[in-house]
């Protein structure tokens, strides 16, 4: 049978799942009556993924199309998850590139085709939603073009299809259509990646020989094993050896093997080189393991994973209201957790140091998404604020630089470019689109970005949108100064009442609603000047015999403002924790007494 294996990488947000959901379907991989015909983003079957919108953890499904089967992986499209983008991208010989026709080239555009390139993969472009209102479509072309100029490693690569899709209809076309409501489907991507990706190199008559990918687990059958045989036949029941990445070996056999149908896992007794399998029954095995025949054990080349740049310390809770919501409570639950996590998710690090967990990942989001994961399967944690990674090169301490892209509305863009310009960024190139907004773009310190989509959001009212990818290390900048204001702390125990949220907002913003249990030393709200303040707001109104003419009037609050889990992380400061249960998030101090935090702040 003939075959292929094609990943499908692009920005975030723009298409890639919706394109899978249209090759499924128009390959009939489901039946006409089957759930998932009525179903968007059915790659996307993470809790998590489907209300954030975006892709976290890569996969893999097939179709049938004419005779051959195009083994598909779909990849994620924000930068934080890069890792799971790098080892994927290993079990394929080509990929689709996606591009927004309205945003066109965006930072994670060009990070997932630099790793394409260096790989040697070959390359499909697909302008996608060509039907925008504001799209630029040959403005994307030349600036899709100028992006292969400057990352191709090869002249050949500079030779590449161009189609044009609205992977919402499911449609495509290798020209640019003059009506885009014309009838059209995804034939054209079918027949493209049957002419121009090649098929894998398959060496049959070799030894059996498989690098491991990415790793699942199930009730069933326990751990799969998944990768793309690069040579031999793996057969059930073959005696294997597992290799891994510090050179150990491991005896074993395969158990069982499946191939991927759709959504469904497929078992079979065989599978030749090239095709992209799932094995059970090498309990050992870790991502970068190679597995192989017994009497060839050759390990394959390590995957290159990139190094995390920021870091958190977790820990459990101990805020007073510590066991209220969650399950699992105790340090050494919380780390056999993490421990779990680290067989998968491969840019994760673990640090421990005496009840804290130092936890390194790719970026805010990425550790974002754990704590969240955490909360949702009834763990209870608190966490610190999160720090930038610093790394030691020729003896110089340096920090990690980015790329900064943010769009914004033409109206906002001196504010946005002073906020930036107090973090230390400085402006790379500002264009002006067409629809009365700007694309700003700068180079800035890790540490210059945590905290400044909160202030962004703040100054654009919503509107901004910001990506960042990184780009090397410096030597360490100069300090930044504190950004942020000073909060509204709770100083007694009980519940929140109009009245003490009414003195708290005259004194800044509140991050409570009414009714609210509260603790000394948590944080209801920030403050409108620099230093922190205890209000007391469990404080009723005395009652009096007097009746005044405009007192008893109600008390109209302003709405509280509700932090998300990313932006109460960017909210933290050094002597500050949020604390993360499975039904809520509360901002603390540290040391919740306030003579003894008072006393701290003195010693420091």
């Amino acid at each position: 049978m003939d075959l292929r294996n094609v990943a499908i990488i692009a920005h975030v947000d723009h298409g890639k799942t919706t394109l899978v959901d249209g090759l499924l379907k128009q390959s009939k991989t489901f039946r006409e009556n089957e759930a998932e015909m009525s179903q968007v983003l059915i790659m996307d079957s993470n809790d998590q993924e489907r209300e954030r919108g975006i892709t976290i953890l890569a996969k893999n499904t097939s179709v049938h199309y004419k005779d051959t089967k195009i083994n598909i992986i779909d990849t994620p499209g924000h930068a934080d998850f890069g890792g799971e983008v790098e080892r994927t991208l290993n079990m394929a010989d080509g990929a689709l590139l996606l591009i927004d026709a309205q945003e066109g080239p965006m930072p994670q555009t060009k990070f997932v085709l630099k790793k394409a390139l260096e790989i040697g993969l070959k390359l499909i472009v697909v302008i996608n939603k060509i039907d925008k209102r504001d799209a630029h479509i040959l403005e994307t072309i030349n600036k899709t073009y100028d992006l292969f100029l400057d990352l191709a490693t090869d002249d050949s690569q500079l030779d590449f299809p161009v189609l044009f899709s609205i992977s919402r209809d499911g449609k495509a076309w290798d020209e640019l259509p003059k009506d885009s409501t014309e009838a059209a489907d995804l034939t054209p991507i079918f027949d493209a990646i049957i002419k121009y990706i090649p098929a894998p190199e398959a060496e049959i008559d070799k030894p059996f020989q498989m690098q491991v990918s990415t790793l699942d687990w199930d009730s069933f059958q326990g751990k799969y094993a998944i990768g793309r045989i690069t040579r031999g036949i793996a057969k059930k029941g073959l005696s294997i050896v597992a290799l891994n990445t510090d050179g150990v070996k491991e005896n074993s056999k395969i158990d069982k093997m499946f191939t991927s149908e759709g959504l469904k896992r497929i078992e079979i007794q065989e599978a030749i080189a090239g095709d992209i399998i799932a094995i059970t029954g090498i309990a050992s095995a870790n991502i970068g393991d190679t597995l192989c025949d017994v009497s060839t054990p050759e390990a394959l080349p390590a995957i290159k994973i990139e190094e995390p740049t920021l870091k958190m310390a977790i820990s459990a809770n101990t805020s007073p209201f510590a066991g209220k919501d969650g399950q699992f409570l105790t340090g050494r639950q919380i780390l056999d957790r993490i421990k779990k996590e680290l067989q998968t998710n491969v840019s994760l690090r673990l640090e421990e140091n005496g009840t804290e967990f130092i936890l390194s990942g790719r970026g805010e989001l990425h550790l974002s998404v754990f704590i969240e994961t955490l909360r949702r399967e009834g763990y209870e944690l608190q966490v610190g604020k999160p720090h930038v990674i610093e790394k030691v090169i020729d003896g110089v301490k340096s920090e990690p630089i980015e790329e900064l892209t943010v769009d914004v509305d033409t109206d906002k863009v001196g504010a946005v470019t002073a906020e930036i310009g107090r973090r230390k960024g400085i402006m790379i190139s500002q264009e002006e689109g067409s629809d009365k907004s700007t694309r700003l773009i700068f180079e800035i310190s890790t540490r210059g970005l945590l905290g400044l989509r909160n202030q962004l959001l703040t100054i654009s009212r919503g509107t901004a949108v910001m990506n960042s990818m990184f780009l090397r290390y410096e030597p360490l900048g100069t300090p930044i100064p504190k950004l942020r204001n000073g909060v509204l702390i709770a100083s007694e125990a009980g519940k929140a009442v109009t009245y003490g949220l009414n003195i708290a907002q005259g004194r800044g913003s509140t991050f409570i609603p009414p009714q609210t249990e509260v603790y000394a030393g948590m944080i209801i709200g920030m403050n409108n000047r620099d230093e922190d303040i205890e209000i007391n707001v469990t404080k009723e109104k005395k009652q009096t015999n007097v009746r005044a003419s405009s007192s008893d009037i109600s008390v109209i609050l302003t709405p509280p403002i509700v932090l998300s889990l990313e932006q109460a992380l960017d909210f933290l400061e050094d002597d500050e924790f949020l604390e993360a249960t499975p039904k809520n998030l509360r901002l603390r101090k540290k040391i919740l007494n306030a003579t003894l935090r008072t006393k701290a702040r003195k010693q420091a």
